[in-house]
């Protein structure tokens, strides 16, 4: 309300300066006040039924066994032991003695996890339907909250689907199939589940192999859950999913060649329009239906139907239309990524793309359209590319510009043709198929060819808003001025050789498209020419230094973006939520970064259970570190810092090498016997990370203010054969540490067991070379500022001494939630509880962050966002 009453105030404001027509303001005002209430009523009403109906809290409804009816209202997704779908829940009742009476009767959709107890039931659950009438067993989950700050927040994204609950069923007996009515409102999504599933069969049948059919699901019918995930990772990089995805190509293409097979049916022109409009909803419908397609679909059928009728068709009119009923129908379109990239994509095409002709009208006509497009499309593109996924490929011109055209004009057609034809003819369908495969094999190639060097993929940190508007503004003046300077420099030469030809005959009767602003300079057909070229000159500079202006205000919003968020003067220690494992970024006063282990998901899906593994498995380092430190603007790690080989720790580390630039990495000076950990040492030598097997009395002075200070393990002693021992049992190697920074002191410990902990307490309490216990002889020892509890709070663990020998002020766990290993065991908290060290755990609190400046430390963390000083 106070947004809408200061817009409302500034609105006479910017009439009165701009000149706009009241009447033109009031009605632009209306509208916006409209979308807004509009958005409002409909937030409020996005609201859960499901506690009142059970006449219980949120907040216990959780694990409460629970029965459901309903129907399914999406394709069953079955992937490894997991079928996932959206339930559309009718009634729902406590299983108990008396709840089972009372019908609750609600309508509301849930998202289904139903894991699958053995093989055999993935076969039971394919034959799970759309529109199904079901009976479901199981409990009420709430969606996962961001754990990180700025991470994806999965209850958020779920709230615009207007889905509150995740229901968790276990084994497929958890789902009962009921009799269900001839027709609901699922039946025709049905028949259209049933049809993508026969295409994509043919489509199988067309291609060779299921890597070549799954990548043609995605582009002809938007089936993507077949696709390669290293395939899609590589198109990502490098800005072509836009392929992937059914977008305005594709209906552009479709509406392009029916248009086409109607003309040589010599069907008529008007009917022809009809038809084709008619058969967009069906393609849409078809292709899955995402906001893009949506967007393209209705763009197109206004403007067959303005063609039809003949009337005025302006693109931006067209765009404003479908964007109005888009948001009419559903609000939450404007939060989609999907929607907002398009919208923002077509809509950039329609306002720059003037400007960008005149630099290629003496090209070849369609090699200048298309060098044209694709240069305004990624210019458009790119500050909403970096502003969601922080990275922007300088290779991403080139491969659009060759690949694009490839796969629209030849690729498309080809495997539309041949998917249809494999319903005829088998034989021809390969025929045609097998040309499709041999460009894909090598778009496939040019792909993982141009990825191969990280040099040209830049890290951008998540910017604001404002940053993109001002891009936009900043864009538009600078190819304002260059348009304008190429025109005038054209005319200039136009000019030049008729009046060499003709010195008596003035340029404004010569007959040529002379712009107004010459007119105005030259005042009138008889001024001289010198006068001429003197006002002539005089305005050319004024476009000269508009111009210059423009592309340093560019070029500077480009660099302000590109630029990490600037923390000077102050240290941040970065707890990272990794579920069950470590991971920590610190970055220090000189803008320095260290990531101190990776995390790790366990993958218990092999040998009997590999039946279990996921297409494309949930992966730490790819999925949750990586997008964080490209985020936070973290362009170059200075080091890595890896405590120890367990999984836990080094599992993500993997894919952090892969995609970030890294200086240093230190390790324990161990091997392990698992093949993930050789892998990334062997990717550490390849990409010639300086490698360093850390020990005590090891020393690393970062900046002036930051010094990181080895204690653990010590040396080990060098076998003959100078190779480095493999050790089994990580935890008792773990890379212990102390960070000075800022006049505060960070202790770090792996997974540090009770035995090491005693050797190094041994060693501290003998050795000079320890901490700093004394300032002077007899002086009560400095206590440590911060404490990363070691092995997330494990009994074997921060004992009574170690703790009695740190005093840590706050103690920091780094747990996963509902873990099956009871950590934080109760024991270590009552330790610390006795030290009065404050406890921070990402389990409850997600990500803990402290800031540390002039020895002072400020503490916040990502759950219940509290804020709160330790001096």
């Amino acid at each position: 309300m106070l947004l809408w009453t200061g817009v409302s105030l500034l609105f006479p404001l910017i009439a009165l300066l701009m000149k706009i027509p009241i009447r033109q303001m009031v009605l632009l005002w209306i509208a916006l006040s409209g979308g807004g209430f509009h958005w409002f009523w409909h937030d409020t009403h996005n609201v859960s039924s499901i506690p009142d109906a059970l006449h219980v809290s949120s907040s216990v409804i959780e694990d409460m066994p629970l029965q459901a009816a309903g129907f399914i209202a999406s394709e069953v997704e079955i992937d490894g032991d997991r079928a996932q779908f959206v339930m559309r829940v009718t009634s729902i009742h406590h299983v108990g003695s008396h709840s089972n009476k009372v019908e609750n009767h609600i309508s509301e959709q849930v998202i289904v996890h139903i894991k699958l107890a053995a093989k055999q039931e993935q076969q039971l659950a394919a034959a799970w339907q759309r529109g199904d009438a079901i009976l479901l067993h199981g409990s009420l989950k709430a969606p996962a909250k961001a754990g990180n700050f700025g991470s994806f927040d999965y209850s958020e994204y779920l709230h615009t689907q207007e889905i509150h609950w995740l229901f968790k069923g276990a084994g497929a007996t958890s789902l009962q199939r009921q009799e269900a009515p001839l027709w609901n409102r699922y039946t025709l999504f049905r028949w259209n589940d049933q049809l993508r599933e026969q295409l994509g069969q043919k489509m199988e049948d067309a291609f060779t192999s299921l890597h070549h059919a799954g990548y043609m699901k995605g582009l002809v019918l938007g089936v993507t859950d077949e696709l390669d995930p290293a395939t899609y990772n590589e198109f990502t990089q490098l800005g072509l999913t836009h392929i992937l995805a059914i977008s305005g190509m594709h209906v552009a293409v479709y509406a392009a060649t029916l248009l086409y097979l109607l003309k040589l049916l010599r069907v008529s022109r008007e009917t022809s329009l009809t038809i084709v409009m008619v058969l967009i909803p069906a393609y849409v419908l078809l292709t899955g239906a995402s906001p893009s397609v949506v967007r393209a679909g209705i763009m197109a059928m206004i403007g067959l139907f303005a063609a039809r009728r003949g009337l005025l068709k302006d693109g931006l009119n067209i765009l404003s239309i479908s964007a109005l009923l888009m948001l009419l129908w559903n609000p939450y379109y404007m939060l989609s990524v999907s929607f907002q990239l398009s919208f923002l994509v077509t809509g950039g095409l329609l306002i720059y793309m003037p400007l960008m002709k005149p630099f290629f009208t003496k090209w070849p006509l369609l090699i200048g359209g298309e060098v044209a497009i694709t240069i305004t499309a990624q210019l458009v593109s790119f500050p909403m590319t970096v502003f969601y996924f922080n990275q922007f490929s300088l290779l991403s011109f080139a491969a659009n510009f060759v690949l694009v055209p490839l796969i629209t004009y030849i690729v498309l057609p080809l495997g539309t043709v041949a998917m249809g034809m494999a319903f005829l003819w088998g034989a021809g369908a390969r025929i045609l198929a097998w040309p499709a495969e041999k460009l894909n094999d090598l778009t496939f190639w040019l792909v993982k060819w141009l990825n191969a060097d990280d040099a040209y993929v830049s890290i951008w940190p998540s910017s604001s808003i404002l940053w993109v508007m001002a891009y936009y503004a900043a864009l538009y003046s600078v190819l304002y001025w260059l348009k304008t300077w190429l025109t005038s420099r054209r005319q200039t030469d136009d000019i030049s050789i008729v009046v060499s030809s003709n010195p008596t005959t003035s340029p404004v009767h010569t007959g040529l498209a002379a712009s107004a602003e010459w007119a105005a300079v030259l005042q009138t057909a008889h001024e001289p020419e010198g006068a001429g070229k003197f006002a002539h000159q005089q305005w050319n500079g004024y476009r000269y230094m508009a111009l210059a202006l423009s592309g340093i205000v560019w070029l500077g919003i480009l660099c302000i973006g590109y630029q990490s968020p600037d923390e000077r003067g102050t240290g941040v220690v970065q707890y990272l939520d990794v579920g069950q494992g470590d991971s920590i970024l610190i970055t220090t006063p000189g803008g320095k970064h260290i990531l101190v282990d990776g995390g790790g998901t366990m993958d218990f899906a092999t040998g009997k259970n590999a039946w279990r593994k996921r297409t494309d498995p949930y992966d730490v380092g790819a999925d949750t570190i990586v997008p964080l430190l490209k985020q936070r603007g973290v362009h170059r790690l200075d080091a890595v810092i890896l405590t120890h080989g367990d999984h836990d720790h080094a599992g993500g580390l993997q894919a952090v090498l892969d995609q970030i630039p890294v200086s240093t990495l230190f390790f324990n000076g161990t091997l392990t016997e698992k093949a993930p950990f050789r892998k990334l040492l062997s990717t550490a030598l390849d990409k010639r990370i300086k490698l360093y097997g850390a020990h005590h009395s090891m020393e690393w002075e970062l900046d002036p203010e930051t010094k990181i200070r080895f204690l653990y393990p010590f040396k080990l002693e060098e076998n003959e054969s100078a190779q480095l021992p493999v050790i089994k049992e990580q935890n008792h190697y773990s890379v212990a540490m102390i960070l000075e920074m800022e006049g505060a002191s960070f202790l770090f410990t792996g997974d540090m067991d009770d035995a090491a902990e005693s050797l190094l307490l041994s060693e501290l309490t003998h050795s000079s070379s320890g901490v700093k216990a004394q300032e002077t002889p007899g002086a009560a020892r400095k206590a440590i500022d911060v404490m990363k509890v070691a092995h997330h709070g494990s009994k074997y663990s921060t004992s009574e001494e170690w703790l009695s020998y740190w005093q840590p002020r706050v103690a920091v766990i780094s747990v996963g939630a509902s873990n099956t290993y009871g950590h934080p065991n109760k024991a270590v908290l009552e330790r610390l509880a006795e030290v009065d060290s404050a406890i921070y755990r990402t389990d409850t609190m997600g990500e803990v962050q402290i800031r540390v400046q002039q020895g002072k430390l400020s503490v916040r963390y990502q759950r219940k966002r509290e804020q709160r000083d330790t001096k």
